[in-house]
């Protein structure tokens, strides 16, 4: 099953991940559709199996509601007794976090992990006591309602009609070791409901006719049973990952559709996402850039960042790779996400064409292994023709003269040692000419350097002297090995050179991000955060910026005094509140008010969005590069986050100053 061997990299990493799982709790999640599914009474049984195989195990908190028959299971569990707070004119009890620590079971149960504490207690939700019992080394065991899923917060509203105010984040559910769905069909709910099992009669009459009717059930199932498979198959891509297996597991479709400057390659992302909603599958459109792709004209990059922002409208997930070629790329890219079946377009290109120079389809075809490979076309009338010019750097000629100069001294070396070397050491110089012309001049030059080096060896180095003639044949093979050597150390070392600039560029964007983020750990107040995310944003994207973040009601509001900041007007005020309220890009090089002056991003953090950011470029056609615009939109989720992390901790400095 395992093909290849683990980088010193992947094993250090798993050496990491298995010290943090060892020092640290486990955590398991009884997640139902809705209350009275028989969430605790699932827990219990399983604490009771537990107990039976000499497991320490304690109820934290336990919320039976009255029913008996949940009651009877906690009979031989320990019970830590809850604390009692004073809140306003009366005591409540709360889950005593200190006295579960103190004990330190083996296996603590805590039910509701959506409850909200009473004000006074050491955290504000139950499921942050959860996440310090868990960093103590102390296993949990939990319930949760899919209702109180952060991320299912707003499909719940749209559904029941009713807000959940009570949310867990999804990162907790991320983080659990388990979860275990209890089930029921929403017909044995309704009955339990109609028998006072869930609440009393007059609540559960009240219950039916809102919250607990037949369609919701239905689609909270729905609901519960997707977050439980796709923990399920997290669960799977990390055993893959930990075992180093990149043989495909076919247990559910991911789609991976290849896009690039072709008008059709918007035709090939819409008919992956119907292929993906027909299948009920995960998609993701990919772009390899290679060091070819690099050269691409302006108006296919642009082509290129529409087709992956039409994706991501689409509800794809984009990326961008880096390679030499695209179809090993794709393959590796493939077999890491557990992707079944490719999405790739026809190729345009005349057979000789493919023939002499290969073709991406074909060696896709032959490298995908078990991985299905649809090859789509579409009708070409009415789009809009590739563009056949790349840019290039505008020639300079000087170059050209020096790729002559470099012949002319590999000559004179050559002349020197003449008498002294064998011709085949003689051709080494002009390969190293070729070489040295490649890494220093370009492509174009040392091909000159190439084919100007074979006449030169035949003109001066070969008898007949001075002349172009050739007295013995198998010359001819030296001739053509040695101008085909040239060629090829020409392509090699341009491609090697591309590839370099490439990492170096990577290289430089990740280091400033990190230092980004280094700077921001440190930084307090959310205008001071804002202040280093627009220092370190300009001069990586050599922009303007300017931000606008939320007052605590909600409304937006400028930051003033930023540097390398530009002036908002009514306009852009106006545009950076649309982008505020609906969550979405606008402004330059969108589809969305693209008569703004300036780009607007959305700092959206863990609890929504918290303010916009504008960005005006100085150069437009280099600041919408896809590359990027998904550079740009790291550098601005971390900016968010930074933001937000200030933001909350100047909201608990003035409670704790409140409250002395």
């Amino acid at each position: 099953m395992n093909d290849r061997r683990p980088t010193p990299e992947e094993f250090l990493e798993r050496l990491k991940e298995e010290e943090s799982s060892r020092l640290a709790g486990k955590l398991k999640i009884f997640l139902g559709m809705a209350p009275g599914v028989g969430k605790t009474y699932t827990m219990l049984e399983s604490a009771q199996k537990l107990i039976r195989d000499g497991v320490d195990v304690v109820a934290g908190c336990i919320v039976t509601h009255g029913r008996i028959e949940t009651e009877q299971l906690m009979h031989d569990i320990e019970v830590i007794p809850y604390k009692q707070i004073a809140y306003k004119d009366t005591v409540l009890p709360e889950f005593d976090l200190d006295a579960a620590l103190l004990r330190k079971p083996q296996v603590v149960l805590v039910d509701e992990l959506a409850h909200t504490n009473v004000l006074g207690s050491r955290h504000e939700k139950r499921w942050q006591d959860v996440i310090e019992l868990i960093n103590a080394g102390i296993d949990v065991y939990t319930t949760l309602n899919v209702q109180h899923v952060e991320s299912a917060n707003d499909i719940v509203a749209q559904i029941t009609h009713v807000q959940v105010k009570e949310t867990v984040p999804d990162s907790v559910l991320e983080r659990a070791n388990e979860i275990e769905l209890v089930d029921l069909t929403p017909d044995e709910l309704i009955q339990r409901l109609k028998e006072g099992k869930v609440y009393v009669p007059e609540h559960s009459e009240r219950a039916l006719e809102n919250f607990f009717r037949k369609g919701n059930l239905i689609a909270l199932r729905e609901l519960a049973l997707r977050a439980t498979a796709e923990r399920v198959d997290d669960q799977m891509q990390k055993y893959r990952r930990d075992e180093f297996i990149k043989e495909i597991w076919p247990a559910t479709e991911r789609i991976l559709v290849c896009i690039g400057p072709h008008p059709l390659s918007a035709r090939l992302v819409r008919a992956t996402k119907r292929m993906a909603k027909g299948l009920h599958a995960e998609w993701t459109a990919a772009y390899v850039e290679t060091a070819r792709t690099a050269r691409f004209s302006q108006k296919d990059r642009d082509r290129i960042m529409r087709t992956l922002r039409l994706a991501e409208r689409l509800g794809a997930e984009t990326t961008i790779l880096t390679g030499e070629k695209t179809s090993e790329e794709l393959v590796s890219y493939a077999r890491k996400l557990n992707i079944t079946k490719i999405v790739i377009g026809k190729p345009a290109k005349p057979r000789w064409r493919e023939i002499l120079f290969g073709s991406v389809v074909d060696d896709l075809i032959r490298k995908s292994g078990n991985i299905d490979v649809y090859v789509i076309t579409g009708d070409t009338s009415n789009t809009e023709p590739l563009a056949k010019d790349m840019t290039r750097d505008s020639v300079n000629f000087m170059h050209y003269i020096y790729a002559i100069a470099t012949v002319a001294a590999a000559a004179a070396v050559a002349k020197f040692g003449f008498h002294k070397l064998a011709q085949e050491n003689l051709i080494m110089f002009f390969l190293l000419a070729v070489v040295i012309t490649a890494l220093k001049l370009g492509k174009g030059p040392s091909i000159l350097c190439a084919l100007l080096s074979v006449a030169v060896y035949d003109f001066f180095f070969i008898p007949p002297y001075l002349s172009f003639a050739v007295s013995d044949t198998q010359y001819l093979i030296t001739f053509g090995v040695m101008l085909l050597v040239g060629l090829t150390l020409s392509t090699l070392t341009t491609t090697i050179k591309k590839q370099a600039e490439l990492s170096r560029k990577r290289e430089r964007h990740t280091a400033t991000l990190y230092a980004m983020t280094r700077e921001l750990a440190s930084a307090r107040g959310k205008e001071n955060v804002a202040r280093i995310s627009v220092r370190h944003i300009c001069e990586v994207f050599g922009c303007q910026a300017a931000v606008v973040l939320a007052k605590e009601e909600g409304d937006p509001v400028a930051v003033p005094d930023i540097d390398k900041g530009y002036e908002l007007d009514a306009k852009e005020i106006g545009v950076a509140q649309w982008v505020f309220l609906n969550k979405q890009v606008a402004g330059v090089g969108t589809s969305t008010l693209p008569g703004a002056r300036a780009l607007y991003l959305p700092l959206t953090g863990s609890k929504g969005t918290i303010g916009v950011i504008g960005i005006l470029p100085s150069n437009r056609a280099r600041m919408f590069d896809p590359d990027e615009m998904h550079l740009l939109e790291t550098f601005v989720n971390q900016m968010a986050l930074a933001v937000e992390r200030a933001w909350l901790g100047d909201q608990a400095a003035k409670r704790m100053y409140t409250i002395s």
